[in-house]
């Protein structure tokens, strides 16, 4: 897996985990104007150290272009901060990985700057809470 690349295994696709994240057992924090919704499980062998998937509702945003907008500005700041959650992963539970959601909270789109932010302090306090 390439350090700046976001592959298909890193992307939460599968329904059944998908059902696991939302299901009981999770955790989440925000970070206005995203919410993350984390579950730590067991790794598989072909498994990456964090999964994720983007949800923008069409409640705050009717235009699928904005909505598109969005999960590319919280996917590409994924993809630059997910060393982060690999680090801490691989140092305290080598054995798990983790699952996300990231949730957008606000009917206004806000700069890529601003959202890469918002995404790196949340990945910055999963970490921490994984080192704990």
């Amino acid at each position: 897996m390439g350090e700046h690349t976001l592959t298909k295994c890193e992307r939460l696709h599968s329904r059944s985990d998908v059902e696991a994240l939302f299901s009981g057992g999770s955790r989440s924090m925000a970070a206005f104007p995203l919410r993350l919704v984390y579950h730590i499980a067991s790794r598989g062998v072909v498994d990456a150290p964090a999964e994720m998937l983007v949800s923008v509702p069409k409640k705050y945003f009717k235009r699928a272009v904005k909505r598109n907008r969005v999960k590319r500005q919280v996917r590409e700041a994924f993809r630059k901060n997910k060393g982060i959650i690999a680090e801490s992963l691989d140092v305290n539970m080598p054995d798990k990985k983790v699952m996300m959601a990231f949730i957008w909270l606000d009917d206004r789109l806000y700069s890529t700057s601003d959202v890469a932010e918002k995404v790196e302090r949340l990945m910055t306090r999963l970490s921490e809470k994984i080192s704990r």
